[in-house]
């Protein structure tokens, strides 16, 4: 009798391995955390951090090389990469609670459940990985209304931003574009530059419904080549649809109006 067993796909030797990664950026927020806290100005920040980093590679017996070729492998393995992340976001959380944070803190991020009127209609990945170079710079996405839209929508993006930036700036961009069913296009921008929370809202387009939900995430890659390690992690990404009770409401009083006025087939004689 013959059995067959699956499992997951394993990663190459040659790259760092999932818990390893793990540990790997675990370990690169709290340097960079330490670093944040280390200096006066953004010069001593710097250069601490990439004190702090060296370190975190040393310990792991981890070259700059290597780290960089295994971000890229996961990179185009985005669900190894959000369950590496998830962990490593669950273990920060634990440890702000260990500080003192209090659970409504730590879980402000947490996604949103369906209410009816408050809504989640995200459909893309939770999180992305961006590298500041290309073609890894940049993730676009399209999404395509559901029956669940409806005239009188108003939208809120909401992603949280992690960096891990060894030295210069933290430049990343979001776009978020709606075109609705008159082929009118409302979009916004967001300035990606701390990491936490960033949100946008999107006002209702009176008397239309979306049809179609386009955009990107953008991290301004490097003018030169660099050593210098620079990581972007959009997570948590959401879209939340408002409903609007009172628009709703005034298209079903149309509807019922209409109703009312259609012909009536009288009887013949």
């Amino acid at each position: 009798m013959l059995t067959m067993a699956s499992c997951k796909p394993t990663v190459p030797s040659r790259y760092i391995q999932p818990d390893d990664m793990e540990d790997l950026l675990y370990d690169f927020h709290v340097a960079q955390a330490m670093a944040d806290e280390s200096g006066k100005n953004l010069e001593e920040r710097n250069f601490n951090q990439t004190l702090y980093f060296a370190a975190v590679l040393e310990k792991h017996g981890v070259t700059k090389a290597e780290f960089d070729s295994s971000l890229t492998y996961y990179y185009i393995r985005a669900d190894r990469f959000n369950e590496i992340y998830k962990n490593v976001a669950k273990r920060l959380s634990e440890d702000a609670m260990e500080l003192g944070a209090s659970e409504g803190e730590v879980n402000r991020y947490a996604k949103l459940n369906n209410n009816g009127d408050t809504t989640d209609v995200w459909t893309g990945p939770l999180s992305v990985m961006l590298l500041p170079y290309a073609p890894y710079h940049k993730v676009t996405f399209v999404q395509k209304a559901d029956t669940s839209f409806r005239k009188g929508d108003s939208f809120m993006f909401m992603v949280n931003t992690d960096f891990i930036v060894q030295s210069g700036s933290r430049n990343g961009q979001a776009c978020i574009a709606i075109k609705y069913d008159n082929d009118t296009v409302v979009s916004r921008n967001m300035s990606l530059t701390v990491s936490g929370i960033n949100q946008v809202r999107i006002p209702e387009l009176v008397g239309r419904k979306a049809k179609e939900i386009r955009g990107f995430f953008y991290l301004n890659p490097e003018r030169e080549e660099t050593t210098t390690l620079k990581l972007m992690v959009v997570n948590n990404i959401q879209l939340i649809k408002f409903r609007n009770r009172e628009t709703e409401n005034e298209q079903k009083k149309d509807s019922v109006g209409l109703k009312k006025l259609q012909p009536i087939d009288l009887p013949k004689n």
